[in-house]
């Protein structure tokens, strides 16, 4: 793994945000200047949009916006900035009544053909904002009734399913994250556990890898899966330019150059959590 040439890569491709990430993280540039980038994504009601998160180029608020930010501010250690709040206020006003949040808000704006609005609760959606929300250990009502939501539907999930469907494979993806990051010990190990053996896919297969399910020493689930040939295809994934992929298909000339800086960062962040870097 080469940090120079990747270095080099962002400042060649990468959006301002992720430069600004990788300065903070790798060359010890103040965190202040991330969030200085991330309140160009920022929207008056509280949430985000402008394409935060490269498929969804609505600029209005999605729910996805609002993950994206939350799980930044915590790469970052930004555990108390003022933009977490309004941001939670924000997912509180588009909650169901059982507590979950849609898959994607209807939208004429451009993005990925695979947000599709379907006026439902989504577990993936509603668990990925929830296990960001509970990483920086934010406490809200609306993430109090979401937690009871998705625990409910977490414990009815057939994880030995994850390899016939997508959007299962989601599911069982951002349920997991969601009960690494969960407080309630007991609670979110019963829940991981009840899930019983769920089946993997190598590195870049649309459905979840070992290291997709469990990113990071030290949590919950990282007892359930063996990632170190993962973190090895990680590691060979880099580009001769420096820089990563994304698995999915490119769409869009934008979301694509903007995912390779998402990607790279992404890698490197993951690997040097792992003590690859």
């Amino acid at each position: 793994m080469n940090l120079d040439a990747a270095r080099s890569f962002l400042h060649a491709n990468a959006r301002v945000l992720e430069r600004r990430r990788f300065e903070h993280s790798f060359d010890g540039g103040p965190k202040e200047r991330v969030l200085d980038a991330m309140r160009a994504f920022r929207n008056d009601d509280g949430g985000f949009g402008h394409a935060i998160e490269p498929d969804m180029r609505a600029p209005t608020s999605q729910p996805v916006g609002v993950q994206t930010a939350m799980e930044i501010l915590h790469e970052i250690g930004a555990h108390d900035d003022p933009m977490i709040r309004p941001a939670v206020d924000w997912l509180a006003t588009i909650a169901r009544e059982d507590g979950g949040i849609p898959f994607v808000l209807e939208t004429d704006a451009p993005h990925a053909p695979w947000w599709r609005f379907s006026d439902e609760s989504s577990v993936t959606q509603t668990a990925a904002n929830a296990a960001a929300l509970h990483n920086l250990g934010f406490s809200h009502t609306w993430l109090e009734k979401a937690d009871e939501f998705l625990f409910a539907r977490i414990a009815q999930i057939d994880a030995s399913r994850v390899g016939e469907d997508i959007g299962l494979g989601y599911d069982v993806l951002f349920g997991v994250h969601f009960l690494d990051a969960h407080p309630d010990d007991a609670r979110a190990t019963a829940a991981l556990d009840a899930l019983g053996p769920i089946p993997t896919s190598d590195p870049g297969s649309e459905h979840p890898s070992a290291l997709d399910l469990s990113p990071l020493p030290g949590r919950r689930s990282r007892r359930l899966f063996d990632v170190q040939s993962d973190l090895d295809a990680l590691e060979r994934a880099q580009q001769d330019d420096g820089g990563w992929r994304v698995a999915w298909p490119d769409w869009n000339a934008a979301a694509a150059v903007e995912w390779r800086g998402v990607a790279t960062v992404n890698a490197l962040t993951l690997l040097r959590a792992n003590d690859r870097v």
